[in-house]
């Protein structure tokens, strides 16, 4: 699996700076916040709860039920995991509840990704990012373009011409508005030289929405991450027109966006935060069993499987990623008319 260019060279794994014993987690100051004193933490010490901010079925769904089997089944805890999802918002619903009600308690995480840096910048919400404790970003994965098995187009470039001559005649369906899936219409849109406000763009809360909606022929096309339509694309009830990657992705039978002639890319990521007022040393502790889990057989699968890339960065290096992040998708959503 082809890993992305900016994947930190500092990868590190928790071997140097954790020890598994009688079920806990014992760290003594490892990690990246350079700080903690040298106290040990035995973590976790309960069963671990892990926040998806949406509807059951989508990209932050999968990726929260996917760190919790990888946790569990790899061996790395033995307190158990459970998944629960908050839906609305965006995400923002899920964060503004998830600080708001656990601060200081760091068997808490939350599933974030670039969607969500994005829904911050175009809502009312009263917390931000820089209000959690950055644990980890794990994973990078495409958008794919598809349309139901039985549409008209069998090709990305036969979509495009349709697209052209009647922008608001195609309807596109997708995540939450000024998501990763809206700004790859709106990429399309503007390569292709339709003016963004001329998109007939429906925004869906996840997976387990926008899937009926392909198979129904509500909308025309949908762009969304790959891993979401991978069985309906095997059991033949979507096409599969192009990925968003820069190259084409091994074992999937699409070729790129860029291939059809038209300069676009795009990438989402994924990754875990815990509340705010956790200390350094368990900040340390949550980061070591994550890279732990980062490590096992179980969650290397799950990357293959999902056809994510492994896009690991952990603590403070994560903490910057994500400023740099909220500065690019703002700037992005300002130039789309998005937001003022």
């Amino acid at each position: 699996m082809r890993s992305p260019r900016n994947v930190s060279r500092t990868r590190r794994t928790a071997r140097g700076c954790a020890l598994l014993a009688a079920g806990l987690l014992a760290l003594t100051g490892c990690g990246d916040s350079g700080g903690g004193g040298g106290e040990a933490v035995d973590y976790p010490s309960e069963a671990i709860q892990i926040m998806a901010p949406a509807d059951p079925g989508g990209g932050y769904d999968q990726t929260a039920r996917s760190i919790g089997r990888a946790l569990t089944e790899g061996g790395v805890i033995d307190t158990g995991a459970e998944v629960y999802n908050v839906s609305g918002g965006s995400g923002t619903i899920g964060l503004t509840q998830f600080v708001g009600e656990n601060a200081g308690d760091p068997h808490q995480l939350m599933v974030i990704g670039k969607i969500l840096v994005g829904a911050i910048e175009q809502t009312d919400a009263q917390v931000s990012l820089a209000d959690t404790t950055p644990i980890a970003r794990l994973t990078a994965e495409y958008d794919a373009i598809v349309v139901p098995a039985d549409s008209e187009y069998e090709t990305l470039e036969q979509l495009m011409e349709a697209f052209r001559a009647d922008p608001g005649g195609v309807a596109w369906g997708g995540g939450s508005v000024g998501g990763v899936d809206q700004i790859l219409v709106a990429q399309l849109a503007e390569a292709a030289g339709i003016e963004p406000s001329e998109i007939n763009y429906i925004p869906y809360s996840g997976g387990g929405e926008l899937t009926p909606a392909i198979l129904s022929g509500d909308v025309t096309a949908a762009a969304s991450g790959l891993a979401e339509f991978q069985d309906q694309i095997d059991a033949g009830e979507m096409r599969l027109l192009a990925v968003s990657s820069e190259e084409p992705i091994e074992g999937i039978d699409a070729p790129t966006i860029m291939d059809a002639g038209y300069d676009v890319s795009i990438a989402n990521w994924r990754g875990i935060v815990a509340p705010p007022e956790i200390s350094d040393e368990q900040r340390d502790a949550v980061v070591g069993m994550v890279e732990e889990m980062h490590g096992t057989e179980e969650w290397q699968q799950t990357l293959e499987s999902n056809n994510w890339d492994d896009y690991l960065l952990t603590g403070e290096e994560f903490a910057d990623y994500i400023e740099e992040e909220d500065a690019a998708i703002t700037q992005t959503l300002t130039d789309l008319g998005i937001v003022g």
